[in-house]
């Protein structure tokens, strides 16, 4: 009898490793099949990204004369780039009063992205005849370069005598961008400043060029948007102006109908004072 029952004790132990080498030969199959399905997403992916780069391409292209109409507008408007980056929350956070003084001889702002669009995009910078530098046109560009590793370069600022202390008195080893609250009010405390004119020359991790991402995919898709900030900010302020306006008028007339009525009840009881009189 006791061998009988070690018997079937060792064929429960057979089938339950039976079992547990079943369930992991499925297991297997199943995570070398999921394998072969992700390849085919993974292809599937590949071949869209190329789809869409085409059509990224060719819509490209077709922006640009609208992009060329647009600058010509642009032209007629003063100060409109500086107007448009000093109201936006991110860019008017890295302007400090010398950059703004600067800025007002900013004449036009073109992003140019590379044909094949995912190697890469220019920023040029046009600048009129001013006191700070003798440029006509600062440009930053970034690339990628076949392994998909990010660099950038830019044009050297041709400083004019004494105005390269813009610079020199700014410290600063990599611009990052902070939205300001409001986004026009900037802290200007001496020590703490970073600078626009910084970004330049600031290649440390081009990969992670705030500024830059921010310039193309936020402000030159629709620069109008940051240029009207101030207008419709005004606007709103002049509403709420007109708005506290009128509701002093309404208080003032409800004190006056109050004095109103209170005149009336003296006559009355003087009135009354006469009759008994």
């Amino acid at each position: 009898m006791a061998s009988q029952a070690k018997v079937a004790k060792s064929d429960g132990k057979n089938n339950h490793d039976n079992i547990d080498e079943q369930a992991d030969k499925e297991q297997q199959e199943a995570i070398e099949q999921i394998d072969e399905v992700q390849n085919e997403i993974d292809r599937l992916n590949e071949q869209a990204s190329e789809e869409i780069l085409k059509v990224e391409q060719k819509f490209n292209k077709s922006r640009q004369p609208f992009f060329q109409k647009r600058s010509d507008l642009i032209a007629k408007i003063p100060n409109f780039w500086f107007t448009a980056f000093v109201n936006h929350p991110q860019v008017s956070a890295l302007l400090n009063e010398e950059d703004e003084e600067a800025l007002q001889y900013l004449t036009k702002v073109e992003v140019q992205e590379f044909e094949d669009i995912k190697s890469g995009y220019k920023i040029n910078f046009s600048f009129d005849t001013n006191p700070y530098f003798d440029n006509e046109i600062i440009s930053k560009e970034f690339h990628l370069n076949d392994t998909g590793e990010p660099s950038s370069k830019s044009t050297t600022i041709k400083w004019k005598s004494g105005k390269v202390e813009l610079l020199q008195n700014i410290a600063v080893t990599h611009v990052r961008l902070t939205p300001s609250k409001g986004g026009r009010k900037r802290n200007h405390d001496e020590g703490d400043q970073e600078s626009f004119f910084n970004w330049f020359s600031d290649h440390n991790d081009a990969g992670a060029d705030e500024l830059g991402e921010v310039i193309k995919d936020d402000i030159w898709p629709n620069p109008l948007q940051y240029y009207l900030v101030s207008d419709l900010g005004d606007d709103d302020i002049d509403e709420e102006d007109e708005g506290l306006d009128d509701d002093g008028e309404g208080e003032d007339d409800l004190e006056n109908e109050g004095e109103g009525d209170e005149d009336d009840l003296e006559d009355g009881d003087e009135g009354g004072d006469d009759e008994d009189a």
